[in-house]
């Protein structure tokens, strides 16, 4: 039996940090604003943004608790918080774009008055800060999921404050006020598309799904060609989190070997699954004619 480990880009909690204060800023002024005006696409922005606070607490709760150090009572640490995050906030959006959808169909059969001034420059503040906080997450949004979840919460939210903007220059000038409601419907489907996608991902790694870009049969493909190897099966694979990629299994040896020689082939076991498949916890478990189901997949 034996593990290995690689560790990879260590994400920064002290931006998600700074994001929040920001986003707590933009979305106090939208929700003011939105009333004074009348404008549903600056409430919708607005309660989006209110989203974005929590998840964002969340996720930084999440990212400081994946940081802490395994225990007798917690093996794996906290390592699936931020899994758990990804999945709610992926969720928010997904709950808050049908909301609004609502709103926004109740809205254009009942029009309201607006006043497009504040909005345009609320619209601006938004585009502001969303987007330096976009800025600050951006780099750590392609090595963790759920940092992803945050950037994409703070992505639309700025993708939102350009339609608004664009909302409340077509009021001011052209009166066009039902333009209003047609951005809050594209704002809402947009949120959708993306929370739909971020919820799936997440998903399946809670539900310890063997990961897309991996094909279980290249590994037994691959191990089977070490010498000594007569039979791999019993086989596992699993993300823990955005980092580690885990893999157990039974290993049917040719002969009664020694431990030592076993760690031999343990040893070209963990390098071509990790320089290969990018696995970097192995567990594997020695046989030698053991009596045990030798099916690849077998349900425990």
């Amino acid at each position: 039996m034996g593990h290995s480990h690689s560790h990879k880009h260590e994400v920064k909690g002290k931006n998600l940090l700074l994001s929040i204060i920001l986003n707590v800023v933009i979305t106090l002024a939208q929700v003011i604003g939105g009333l004074i005006s009348g404008s549903l696409a600056l409430i919708s922005d607005a309660l989006h943004n209110f989203s974005d606070v929590l998840s964002l607490v969340f996720s930084y709760v999440a990212h400081k608790l994946a940081h802490k150090k395994a225990s007798f009572d917690h093996t794996f640490g906290y390592k699936r918080a931020e899994l758990i995050a990804a999945f709610t906030n992926a969720a928010t959006l997904v709950i808050v774009a049908l909301y609004l959808i609502y709103e926004a169909i109740n809205r254009f059969f009942n029009p309201h008055q607006i006043h497009p001034t504040l909005v345009i420059w609320l619209a601006l503040l938004g585009i502001v800060v969303n987007g330096l906080s976009v800025l600050l997450l951006q780099k750590d949004a392609h090595h963790n999921l759920n940092m992803k979840s945050a950037y994409l919460h703070l992505l639309t939210d700025m993708l939102a404050s350009v339609a608004v903007l664009v909302g409340g220059l077509l009021m001011m000038f052209y009166k066009i006020y039902w333009v209003d409601s047609v951005l809050t419907l594209l704002i809402a489907i947009y949120l959708i598309i993306v929370g739909y996608d971020l919820l799936l991902k997440a998903t399946k790694m809670l539900m310890l799904f063997t990961p897309e870009s991996i094909d279980i049969k290249d590994i037994i493909k691959e191990v089977h060609q070490i010498k000594g190897v007569k039979k791999m099966h019993h086989i596992h694979l699993w993300n823990l989190n955005e980092d580690e990629l885990h893999l157990e299994a039974h290993l049917d040896c040719e002969e009664d070997i020694k431990m030592s020689e076993f760690n031999q082939i343990l040893n070209q076991i963990e390098q071509i699954l990790l320089e290969k498949f990018n696995i970097n916890h192995v567990n594997i478990q020695p046989e030698f004619k053991k009596v045990d189901p030798k099916d690849y997949i077998v349900q425990d």
